[in-house]
């Protein structure tokens, strides 16, 4: 198989970083952005959050407008040429979700292009799943590439749990992690840009891409038994489309949050796919260091495969990107550095 896009430039701003530089050597020096934030009551009862250090204390919309833009704004900053060319997939939170961050996702959408001042491209759309969001944003990237000959597509996730709404609604339902509860998790916020063309130059490079959907997901009514057969779905649709099996794969980068399901997930779909000789596979999330990021964290684990792969200190090649939601979506993508 041959890859279907390339990654050409990309940009984040994290609880540990401002851009994707700073960011990316946070996260790989194991620094976090955790701190008690305001949600709580009193100092002992505060909840630990993991905010953007921004210079403005900026709220809703307009915060997560310019969080967007900046991460936007840095990936445009090395290939200047792709501005104004380019259509933007913006990766959000689903709409149902409790506590979103901002109104309509439409104005939020034209807010971002303001600040960027970008006119809007009539290929531009928004993807609503939350964490998965990046995953169906690159199956969409790579047809508009491929079929439409578009030359550039920015792919920018913005999300944030630190509302009133999500922690309220979260801590009610003891997914928020605490002294009493070690099965949650810390919410965030995050914003992350990665610029995709198509291939030719030897840069990370999207191989193999599969989505699926959990039936005994962790809100599942039913009480269903976790399986992984979702998340088996997708890597194996991604192994597919490469042509490799799992031994093949280097390394990982998953969104794990915290809470026991998403590892567990994770381990079932790798141990029922995994067979044969291979060497050891380390499994990399933004998770530790930024807390649970939402709709921003497959822009963010996109980020950081394309630097690690840039600056040598990747833990293997191809690398496998997974994420999934509350409501069973899953996504796995594979990207190498040296697939033609």
């Amino acid at each position: 198989m041959t890859s279907t896009l390339e990654i050409a430039s990309i940009g984040m701003v994290t609880a540990v970083g401002l851009d994707a530089p700073s960011s990316c050597a946070a996260m790989r020096a194991r620094l976090d952005g955790f701190q008690l934030t305001a949600f709580g009551g009193g100092d002992e009862a505060r909840l630990t959050g993991a905010p953007v250090p921004l210079p403005r204390n900026w709220i809703g919309e307009k915060r997560m407008a310019h969080l967007a833009a900046a991460a936007i704004i840095e990936a445009f900053e090395a290939v200047p040429d792709a501005r104004g060319q380019t259509a933007l997939i913006l990766c959000l939170p689903e709409e149902a979700r409790p506590g979103k961050p901002f109104g309509d996702s439409s104005n939020l959408l034209r807010r971002i292009a303001n600040i960027v001042q970008v006119a809007p491209h009539d290929r531009s759309r928004i993807v609503a799943h939350g964490r998965p969001s990046g995953h169906v944003a690159l199956d969409y990237a790579r047809k508009l590439i491929s079929g439409d000959r578009l030359q550039y597509v920015m792919i920018a996730g913005v999300d944030s749990y630190l509302t009133v709404g999500s922690v309220s609604a979260y801590a009610g339902q003891e997914r928020l992690l605490s002294d009493d509860n070690p099965n949650g998790f810390i919410p965030g916020e995050a914003a992350a840009a990665v610029l995709c063309m198509a291939p030719g130059g030897h840069g990370l490079k999207l191989w193999g891409l599969g989505l699926s959907r959990e039936t005994a997901s962790i809100y599942n009514s039913q009480d269903l038994p976790l399986r992984g057969d979702a998340m088996t779905a997708a890597y194996e649709a991604a192994l597919t489309e490469t042509g490799i099996d799992m031994n093949r794969i280097g390394y990982r980068i998953s969104d794990l949050i915290g809470e026991q399901y998403w590892f567990k997930q994770s381990a079932l779909a790798s141990m029922r796919l995994l067979r044969g000789r291979h060497d050891f596979q380390d499994i990399w999330s933004p998770g530790e260091s930024l807390g649970n990021v939402g709709a921003a964290v497959v822009p963010i684990m996109l980020g950081m495969a394309f630097t690690a792969a840039r600056k040598g200190y990747a833990a293997g090649d191809p690398v496998l990107i997974e994420a999934s939601n509350d409501a069973g979506a899953c996504g796995a993508a594979i990207l190498s550095a040296r697939v033609a």
